[in-house]
């Protein structure tokens, strides 16, 4: 196995950098942005969720594709790709104001998140690995939630200054170009095990992998829905322009505090544990989101939400990479996989009760049942296999 001369923690960083590019920026910007386009486009909530899913389809197929082993050896290259495209395609969000144009850009984003996060955290965690500091992947996670805060806090200046939506799109365009260079700086070496010959065997036909990625699908299902809609419940109930950005603020504040808490939490409860108690947690804000009134609901919802989502997310990825410990790069792209099905089903599902029903209340109900459905699918998992 070579070995890396380049400290840990500027993996770490370059890490947390592209996932607050591609993830934070890239992908949530949406949430924040999304009542401003709905109002000022005419859109629907099933437009807005049609728009979301179309990103979500995009991840799904990224992921695919990068599960194959055409990708051996070109993982930094294509890991750049994904973050520079985050940029483009940001910018090009701007320029129009069609309904299908939106679901075309979105989806190639999707793809450009999917890669940036499969190859990122297949050279990331690699390099990790082989100095001892696996503690440190919270560090490269926590950059999801410090792209929601800074997307949050130009959701916020806009606001101020009275700016178009317009305006937020070319703001996640100039950070994520700023994103790409200190990524190619921070990262220059792509995964220890590309210096290997071969590829990847197949992954293992074993009955946890099995669970844990039919969990991994339903759970993109069950958090997206108050992910991408959180900010236009908060609308929904006249908190405020500037109370929206606050309550996103707080998502992605949350999000960074999480990563380091769960991660505690894995080593003493167990890894499956500790993801079957998160799911239980976050189906607890996303019914606080719709079932509490005033400003209390949605920050509850904020904290809840932005405290599990991104560290669970993380703790699945570990736990598959456990199972299938010959075949990462497979086993997390297949997660991937799973959990961007469930998030292209999530946002139409919602979008469509959401129009129906005239209210959230319902699409959150259904969001609430399938996180607990994860819970148990997790727990199950761990005490069938004896996995941790």
């Amino acid at each position: 196995m070579p070995t890396s001369s380049v400290s840990p923690y500027r993996y770490a960083l370059g890490g947390m950098i592209g996932m607050a590019a591609g993830m934070g920026i890239g992908r949530f910007i949406y949430t924040p942005l999304l009542p401003g386009m709905m109002e000022e486009l005419g859109q629907s909530a099933s437009d807005a969720g049609l728009i979301a899913s179309a990103n979500f389809l995009g991840y799904l197929v990224g992921a695919v594709l990068a599960a194959g082993g055409w990708a051996q050896g070109r993982e930094r290259p294509l890991m750049l790709v994904g973050v520079g495209g985050t940029a483009v395609l940001a910018a090009l969000m701007a320029l129009t104001d069609n309904l299908f144009a939106f679901m075309a850009i979105r989806f190639l984003a999707g793809m450009a998140s999917a890669f940036m996060l499969v190859f990122l955290a297949t050279i990331v965690f690699g390099h990790l690995a082989q100095a001892g500091r696996t503690d440190l992947q919270a560090l490269h996670f926590g950059g999801v939630g410090a792209g929601i805060a800074v997307s949050a806090i130009a959701s916020g200046a806009m606001v101020l200054w009275h700016a178009p939506w317009q305006a937020g799109w070319i703001s996640a365009a100039v950070l994520s170009a700023l994103s790409f260079v200190a990524v190619l700086l921070l990262v220059p070496d792509g995964p220890l095990a590309a210096a290997e010959a071969g590829r990847e065997p197949p992954l293992p036909k074993s009955p946890a992998l099995r669970r844990m990625i039919l969990s991994y699908g339903l759970f993109g299902f069950g958090y997206v829905v108050t992910a991408t809609f959180l900010v236009a419940i908060v609308r929904a109930g006249e908190g405020g322009r500037l109370f929206e950005s606050v309550v996103w603020l707080v998502t992605g504040l949350s999000i960074i505090a999480s990563t380091w808490f769960w991660n505690a939490a894995a080593s003493r409860l167990g890894a499956t544990t500790a993801y079957a108690v998160g799911m239980l947690v976050e189906a607890a804000g996303v019914i606080a989101s719709v079932a509490i009134g005033g400003y209390a609901g949605p920050l509850i919802a904020a904290v809840l939400l932005g405290g599990t989502f991104v560290a669970v997310t993380a703790i699945g990825l570990q736990i598959a990479r456990r199972l299938a410990d010959a075949s990462p790069r497979k086993a997390l792209a297949m997660m991937t996989a799973a959990f961007g099905v469930g998030q292209i089903l999530g946002p139409i599902v919602a979008g469509y009760l959401a129009d129906m029903t005239g209210s959230y209340a319902w699409p959150s109900a259904v969001a609430a049942l399938v996180l607990v459905a994860c819970a148990f699918l997790a727990w199950d998992a761990g005490r069938r296999t004896g996995v941790r």
